[in-house]
């Protein structure tokens, strides 16, 4: 998700180190082992834009889940490598989800305007149990689609969200305002769902509301 009016400092978790044998319990495929490790955890990955037909098509498949494993050198890998891309002077994001470098996994990072500090956080296997019959109108814009951005009127204003940590615990909390936005945002990655559906569905119900006007 772009960074427009809000800029803040985030804070990275610090995840342990494991030893290389760990890598074949790994629960990425092998191509997504090498994408991760061709590089240390503090180099950023290649956003995928859908600009790019290969790109794109990754963008709209529906990710897996991800077993939390402190001893997984490259879960841990990756997710420090996706907390730099999103930090990276190139994106300047406010969320990110592992779609975005290619790697078909229900992770996110997710910068909580909501907390002091305004802290990024990660979080594995995110859902949305919830949403609020309350709207807001919010302008997104995506780091996969380039030089764009758009007023949506459909994104909930709260949501309820449960996901799992890396200490293999399993959370459950409601957030409202910005921060729900980008939750709403993020994890619609994890489902192949960009926020150009939304506004499409949003034009759709405004040309149907408007013919049915006497």
């Amino acid at each position: 998700m772009n960074k427009s009016t809000f800029f803040a400092l985030g804070l990275v978790i610090i995840l342990g180190c494991s030893s290389s044998k760990n890598i074949n319990n790994s629960s990425f495929s092998f191509e997504e082992k090498t994408l991760i490790m061709n590089a240390d955890s503090l180099k950023p990955m290649r956003v995928y834009k859908i600009t790019n037909p290969k790109d794109s098509l990754l963008l709209r498949t529906k990710s897996a889940p991800i077993t939390p494993n402190l001893k997984d050198p490259v879960l841990q890998n990756f997710i420090r490598r996706l907390y730099a891309t999103v930090r990276d002077s190139m994106s300047m994001g406010v969320g990110i989800a592992a779609p975005q470098v290619g790697i078909l996994k229900n992770i996110i990072w997710v910068q909580r305007f909501d907390k002091e500090n305004l802290p990024f956080e990660v979080y594995l296997n995110p859902k949305i149990v919830n949403y609020s019959k309350k709207k807001q109108t919010v302008r997104e814009g995506c780091l996969s689609i380039p030089n764009r951005s758009d007023t949506l009127n459909s994104r909930s204003f709260s949501v309820s969200i449960e996901y799992d940590t890396m200490s293999s615990g399993h959370k459950t909390e409601t957030v409202d305002g910005f921060t729900s936005v980008i939750f709403q945002h993020e994890i619609d990655h994890l489902n192949g769902i960009l926020y150009l559906d939304h506004l499409q569905r949003e034009a759709v119900n405004t040309k149907n509301n408007n013919h049915s006007l006497p």
